[in-house]
């Protein structure tokens, strides 16, 4: 059942009671336990009245559950919704007026897990689509209390949070919302586990289950696949995995995930969004992770899609890739901090790869359920840290390994603002084991890739005698010879221009691209738009408006309020 307060009603916070019927709007009082009765009440005089926002819905025992209503914020006690205390019917989460926030005290976790078959099929979950459904609205912020607490779409259920460009959906840690309300900072720009992050469960396959049949012949099935997700321990529990890689858990547009990655019950580091076997009938477009402890987004297995995705300030892997992801990224941008972040692509073909005899990798990668992405107009810009500074390992670009089969285009590949010695320490591409015999046999694929980057490659060379370096640009792509502290903007460094604008994070248009003082001899654009990377200036910017961190007036800000720039502006 969904419950939606209609802005009709709303406007009765300005006074407008008419709209509302006219008279004294009456309010339902509500308890501790966030449960509200029928009853209806007002304040003496009938003008301030206000008409109770919050999400609410009816339990099974046919009562009013809903959310306390303060000044603007709407708060939800664990009692309301906790881990243990599963959202089990549909819900609707409005945007409130003069920018209040959904604040909760516990864990959202939609709908119920199972981890068997019977279970399953008990509960009238299928292959999707019939769980609950959270919807929330354009403009919502939901904000966490805990670093203990998280999110989690359950598998059958579905999460619609659809903003816009003008409104988007942010969620994050009540320490933001409180920092973002004070006169002066009270959060750092680059905070981190101040609560866990999401969690997406879905039917798709992943090569952590035993599957019969094969991708190429359509036949592809398993059963009893209940692969237990991150922060799966007690309460937290929850599962993903099937056959069904067109499974929907529903549609996310225009969202920002910030400052997660708090550990949970099992010791788990949350990612900003975990991605466990979602289907590609879920629609992800433009979406950002922001400050995010471990990696951005993550894909164990599954064939979701995405468009138009940021990673800003993560500190572990901005795209990690594993258990048989099969979906596309078009248009991504990942922009490491100064001092922090690891890969910005890490990509196994093969979960628990090296349990697995070399027949076993075989079987699996024979059946097409190894990692097998595909990665459009991708722009990297890496941190030059080291071991010293870095939370999990030194920055770097993209490490392919463990059977996967990867095609990138179009792409551009950078760590050449700060000060790197040369050391193979923050390399641009690295590829090992499995998947080196996938790159001699045309199954891992980098296409109009210029890499610049102290330190080219790093691994071995591959088992044909062929080096990395050799073997990307053999197949179009191009090494800069890039120093420590080159600048590759148009405004800098004349013999490396690769990105322009304010700040600097479109891409020159590739037939005005200088690289070694010379015009690229990377393959032309694979997309025949003219220029390579996630960005141009001569075609819409996609991140204007709804991202938060690049540009002005929609960045954190210093003691004095004046707004921080991207490191390397």
């Amino acid at each position: 059942m969904k419950i939606v307060v209609r802005i009709v009603c709303v406007v009765a916070v300005f006074g407008i009671l008419a709209a509302c019927g006219g008279g004294d709007i009456k309010i339902a009082p509500v308890t501790e336990n966030n449960s509200v009765d029928n009853s209806t009440s007002s304040n003496t005089s009938g003008t301030n009245s206000v008409v109770n926002p919050c999400a609410s819905y009816v339990n099974s025992g046919g009562q009013l559950i809903q959310g306390v209503f303060e000044e603007v914020d709407c708060t939800y006690a664990p009692s309301f919704v906790d881990a243990g205390n599963n959202l089990t019917v549909d819900m609707t989460i409005p945007a409130l007026l003069d920018g209040g926030v959904h604040i909760f005290k516990g864990s959202l976790f939609i709908g119920d897990t199972y981890d068997t078959d019977g279970d399953l099929i008990a509960a009238g979950i299928a292959e999707g689509g019939d769980g609950p459904v959270l919807t929330v609205e354009a403009g919502a912020t939901l904000a966490f209390t805990s670093n203990n607490d998280f999110m989690i779409v359950n598998r059958g259920s579905q999460l619609f949070a659809v903003g816009t460009a003008v409104d988007p959906i942010t969620f994050t840690s009540v320490s933001d919302v409180q920092s973002s309300r004070s006169a002066t900072p009270t959060l750092a720009f680059d905070a981190v586990q101040q609560w866990g992050g999401m969690v997406i469960n879905g039917f798709g396959v992943t090569n952590k289950c035993e599957y019969t049949g094969s991708v190429a012949a359509g036949d592809l099935s398993t059963s009893d696949c209940h692969v237990d997700a991150e922060g799966a321990a007690g309460l937290d529990e929850s599962q993903y995995g099937g056959d069904n890689n067109a499974d929907s858990s529903g549609r996310m547009e225009f969202v920002r995930v910030k400052h997660t990655g708090a550990q949970v019950a099992n010791g788990d580091e949350l990612n900003g969004i975990s991605f466990g076997a979602v289907g590609s009938n879920t629609i992800i477009e433009n979406l950002e992770v922001y400050s995010t402890f471990d990696d951005g987004i993550e894909m164990f297995g599954g064939a979701v899609n995405f468009t138009n995705y940021v990673a800003l300030y993560v500190r572990d892997d901005g795209i990690d890739i594993d258990e048989g992801w099969s979906g596309t990224i078009n248009n991504a941008l990942v922009i490491q901090a100064e001092t922090d972040g690891n890969h910005c692509i890490e990509a196994d073909g093969i979960g628990s790869f090296s349990s697995l005899t070399e027949g076993q990798v075989e079987v699996v990668i024979g059946q097409g359920i190894n990692s097998r992405p595909t990665i459009n107009n991708l722009t990297c810009i890496s941190s030059p840290n080291g071991s010293a500074t870095a939370t999990h390992d030194p920055g770097a670009g993209w490490r392919f390994r463990e059977g996967i089969f990867a095609t990138i285009n179009d792409s551009l590949m950078i760590s050449a603002f700060g000060d790197d010695a040369p050391d193979t320490t923050n390399y641009c591409l690295r590829i090992d084991n499995r998947s080196q015999l996938a790159a001699e046999a045309g199954d891992l694929s980098i296409n109009s890739v210029i890499f610049s980057c102290v330190d080219r490659t790093n691994g071995n060379t591959l088992p044909n005698g062929t080096t990395v370096e050799a073997f990307a640009e053999n197949t179009g792509n191009q090494f800069a010879t890039t120093s420590s502290n080159d600048d590759p903007t148009v405004t800098s460094n004349t013999a490396l221009v690769l990105l322009e604008g304010s700040p600097a994070i479109y891409s020159v248009d590739f037939a005005t691209m200088v690289v070694d003082d010379l015009a690229p001899t990377a393959s032309a654009p694979q997309n025949g738009g003219g220029y390579i990377g996630a960005l141009s200036l001569g075609q819409d910017d996609w991140t204007a408006t709804w991202t938060y961190g690049i540009h002005p007036d929609l960045r954190a800000t210093d003691s004095d309020g004046a707004d921080l720039p991207l490191w390397f502006e």
